[in-house]
């Protein structure tokens, strides 16, 4: 969310700013409603004003006998007001409140122009592409190994929802535990939060009201099925003041994620890649504003090294400002190269929100010299979207003879194993 006193101090850069974005955004009504606002404001502290000189007049025990029925009947008339204008005021106040959770958060100076992904810049790349005669894909692997049942997972669900047997309970299991360890090592305290949340923390991280429909909502108790555990692990600062020798403050959190998937009809309805529940391990940070960036920077580098250990191709890619989510004020995109689709597939977005969700969740810090509290910046990323992470693992380790190479790096957590291997024939659902 915007600083109100921002936008109304810089409000031809702020329209600029969102103008690079991909949407008719504007503050044009905020600063309307913010007008209305501070009138009534300013007749409401007018009215209170003159009401406590009314009293202080009664005090002193000196008001004229003619002049008492008058003041009385004023101080009537001005309360009255006020419970008119307090109504207003509150009404003024929920629209603007609204109006400025509408709105996303400006691009950083360094995002570049373009209106969609066309216009992203990769970064750099790492690793060799594998040289494999006519690829599978990692859907075609998965049902040949056993990995992955599609058919149960509609059965007992619906469709994009998947059981996973075997090998691929087992991979899927060694990949979250294997990820949440190296970013253990690096400093990353861990967390497991609830996946139901309420709705103040929807908003903290501003998935809603923006996004009402794109997610799992429990009707009767207004509970919300986590998106990502960015959600439940930012708001666990929410409307709190932290030290700022606390700061930075590193998390990283495994949950399974779950997602509507709403805007996403007839996109990768086949295989693994876009699931309505997947698993996912996240990282998030809070820091002080002077640090944000190099901590962006930092996380990103944290997440490309579970793609370096697990041995697979990637690029990292600079969002354009029209194709960034709508909290983000410069984000990168890490892709995984996948050799039957011959191109790179996002695993994971990284994403510098600044103050933007600190302001919606007043999260903020009291700096270490006794200054008054600030809101503090807010980073995320995931590390990585353990899904596509398998299904990478499938098509960039498929073997001539059918099987799949398991990288170095899991086999410990798989007992030794080194290859996924096709099982024993399955009873197919009908």
């Amino acid at each position: 969310m915007l600083d109100l006193k921002v936008i109304r101090e810089k409000a031809e850069d702020i329209e600029k700013a969102l103008a690079r974005r991909n949407g008719d955004w504007t503050i044009a009504p905020i600063l309307e409603l913010d007008k209305d606002y501070r009138k009534v404001l300013s007749d409401w502290e007018a009215s209170n004003r003159r009401t406590n000189e009314i009293s202080e007049l009664f005090k002193t025990g000196k008001v004229p006998a003619e002049q008492k029925e008058l003041l009385k009947k004023e101080s009537k008339e001005l309360k009255e007001q006020r419970e008119e204008m307090d109504v207003r005021k509150r009404e003024l106040e929920e629209k603007l409140l609204e109006l400025q959770l509408s709105v996303p958060n400006p691009p950083d100076p360094s995002v570049p122009d373009g209106a969609d992904e066309h216009a992203n810049v990769e970064v750099h790349r790492h690793g060799d592409i594998p040289k494999i005669e006519n690829p599978k894909h990692h859907y075609e692997l998965g049902d040949e190994l056993g990995v992955f049942d599609f058919e149960r997972g509609v059965k007992i669900s619906e469709s994009r929802f998947t059981v996973l047997m075997g090998m691929g309970a087992q991979m899927e299991r060694a990949l979250m535990n294997f990820m949440l360890d190296l970013h253990g090592a690096k400093n990353y305290i861990e967390v497991f939060p609830p996946v139901m949340v309420n709705r103040e923390c929807m908003i903290g991280t501003g998935q809603l009201p923006k996004f009402e429909g794109d997610f799992y909502r429990c009707a009767d108790d207004e509970l919300y099925l986590v998106p990502t555990a960015e959600v439940p692990v930012t708001n666990l600062y929410r409307e709190e003041i932290l030290e700022e020798t606390s700061l930075p403050l590193y998390h990283t959190a495994y949950t399974p994620c779950f997602r509507r998937e709403a805007g996403s009809a007839g996109k990768d309805t086949r295989g693994y890649i876009r699931q309505h529940q997947f698993n996912k391990v996240e990282l998030v940070k809070f820091c002080t504003p002077e640090t944000s960036e190099d901590e962006h920077e930092r996380l990103t580098q944290d997440a490309e090294a579970i793609l370096d250990a697990l041995e697979l191709p990637w690029r990292r890619v600079l969002l354009c400002a029209g194709d960034m989510g709508f909290c983000a004020r410069k984000c990168y995109d890490l892709e995984v190269w996948f050799p039957a689709q011959n191109k790179y597939r996002e695993i994971s977005s990284c994403s510098n929100f600044g103050d933007f969700q600190a302001r919606r969740a007043n999260i903020r810090y009291r700096p270490a010299d006794g200054g008054k509290p600030r809101f503090l910046h807010t980073i995320n990323g995931s590390g990585l979207a353990i899904g596509r992470a398998l299904a990478a693992i499938l098509e960039n380790n498929q073997q001539p003879d059918g099987s799949v190479k398991i990288p170095n790096v899991l086999v410990p957590y798989l007992g030794g194993k080194t290859f996924i291997r096709k099982p024993g024939e399955l009873v197919k659902s009908k």
